[in-house]
């Protein structure tokens, strides 16, 4: 069987969105300050969720520095450090499940897991967004996010960036893997027509019982009610007998005389016969 398109679509965006989001949360250029006073002009201070570096295009890249205003303790720092972490637990059962459902050496994919999976990652797409639009919205607030006062210059770095594109993605990708529930209605609706169900009565439904029609007896059966009717014989018949005609007689006695014609021959008699004929 082919794989459905919005199967497709969803797991390419949503391992591209978690790879994104992983760069995000640990890098540190969520903020660059620039513009201090008494440090060289392109010197840049990049901050993140876990470090802190120093760069200058004539010197290395240094780490490590220390925090003095309290940069790591502030609330947006700290839910960012749970929410991005969670967001990428989240993407990273999302995607195992997408792997299951959608194929993993199967002839059909289980379209209820894919959707399933489309509901994580879609989660996982707003736990990573959340952390980046707050840090977003803070970044100039100085007694949010402590950083150096003016003209020490803040800017929204390139993990920000990143973060914002790779929530997206995972947002796209869950959506489009959760569009498969539309197939397992489609499933169902299919078995249903070639299964039907037997329908119910409803309240609504009266069911009249109608009196059965009265049986007229016939002669042959009131003639026969005493006699025991036999087991597997042919059945009787129903209906009036017709009366048989009666034999006709004739009142006169044609031979009457026959002998005493025999006997006197040539006597006349007053009652016809063959021999007179």
């Amino acid at each position: 069987m082919r794989t459905p398109v919005v199967m497709t679509l969803g797991l390419v965006l949503a391992p591209c969105g978690l790879l994104l989001n992983l760069v995000c949360t640990l890098t540190p250029g969520w903020r660059q300050k620039t513009g201090f006073l008494d440090q060289p002009v392109d010197l840049l201070v990049t901050q993140g969720l876990w470090d802190t570096c120093r760069e200058q295009s004539s010197s290395e890249r240094q780490c490590g520095v220390s925090d003095e205003l309290g940069y790591y303790s502030s609330e947006p720092v700290r839910a960012a450090r749970a929410l991005t972490v969670t967001g990428l637990a989240t993407s990273a059962v999302g995607l195992l499940m997408a792997s299951l459902g959608v194929r993993c050496w199967r002839q059909k994919p289980r379209a209820w897991l894919a959707g399933a999976s489309g509901v994580v990652l879609f989660a996982a797409g707003l736990l990573g967004l959340i952390p980046v639009a707050w840090y977003s919205h803070v970044l100039q607030d100085r007694t949010v996010l402590p950083a150096e006062s003016s003209p020490v210059q803040l800017r929204v770095g390139y993990s920000l960036v990143l973060g914002f594109l790779g929530s997206c993605l995972l947002l796209v990708g869950g959506f489009s893997l959760a569009l498969s529930f539309a197939q397992v209605c489609k499933e169902r609706s299919h078995r249903r027509k070639a299964y039907p169900s037997p329908r119910r009565s409803s309240l609504n439904t009266v069911q009249i019982q109608w009196p059965a029609a009265p049986t007229i007896p016939s002669i042959l059966s009131q003639r026969g009610q005493g006699r025991p009717q036999p087991q597997g014989g042919p059945k009787p018949r129903v209906g009036f007998r017709m009366p048989r005609p009666a034999a006709y007689t004739n009142p006169e006695d044609v031979l009457q005389g026959e002998e005493s014609s025999s006997s006197h021959i040539g006597s006349s008699t007053t009652l016809p016969c063959d021999s007179d004929l």
